[in-house]
């Protein structure tokens, strides 16, 4: 099976919100399939349809240990219900912001409603981790990146570096 590109920034594609899924149908379980292989390649926790060029509504995740058996969970139009609280994600990342990480303010505790990859309706409650991967991956299909939740200086020399980066790179 193969897997997708991950998207890095400034790739427009990130920057813009997805589109609600209509149909959970065989081409949706492969895409499901193949950001699952795409993610645990790379590797990391949690990977948004957008990360891998799919404007859909879709996000998918693992935060077991990896040393445990793994729990690939998929939510299908997630919605964040209710939030309370607020913790520092310390050292947060992402895929699409390689070779970058930042201390982020996230919600302690959210209430998410979805549909899983069968179409049933969902509603998880998270805290701590948990929460903050929600939070993470529901906002790449939003079109906002952790980046956008950093202060302003730590962001303009994030995106300083990955342009001069771009520049050396072309001939």
């Amino acid at each position: 099976m193969e897997s997708f590109k991950i998207y890095t920034f400034p790739d427009e594609i990130l920057l813009k919100p997805a589109e609600p899924v209509l149909d959970i149908d065989g081409n949706l379980q492969k895409a499901i399939d193949i950001m699952a292989k795409t993610m645990y390649q790379a590797p990391g926790v949690g990977l948004a349809a957008t990360q891998v060029g799919l404007n859909r509504q879709l996000l998918i995740y693992d935060i077991q240990p990896r040393d445990e058996t793994p729990l690939l969970s998929t939510l299908i139009n997630p919605r964040i219900i209710s939030h309370e609280g607020e913790i520092i994600s310390p050292e947060e990342g992402c895929l699409s912001v390689p070779d970058f990480r930042s201390d982020v303010k996230r919600f302690e505790r959210i209430l998410v409603e979805a549909v899983d990859r069968d179409g049933k309706p969902v509603r998880i409650e998270a805290e701590g981790f948990h929460a903050i991967v929600l939070q993470h991956e529901i906002d790449h299909l939003n079109g906002i990146l952790f980046i956008d939740r950093i202060s302003a200086l730590k962001r303009s020399l994030y995106k300083k570096r990955v342009l001069k980066r771009l520049k050396q790179k072309k001939p």
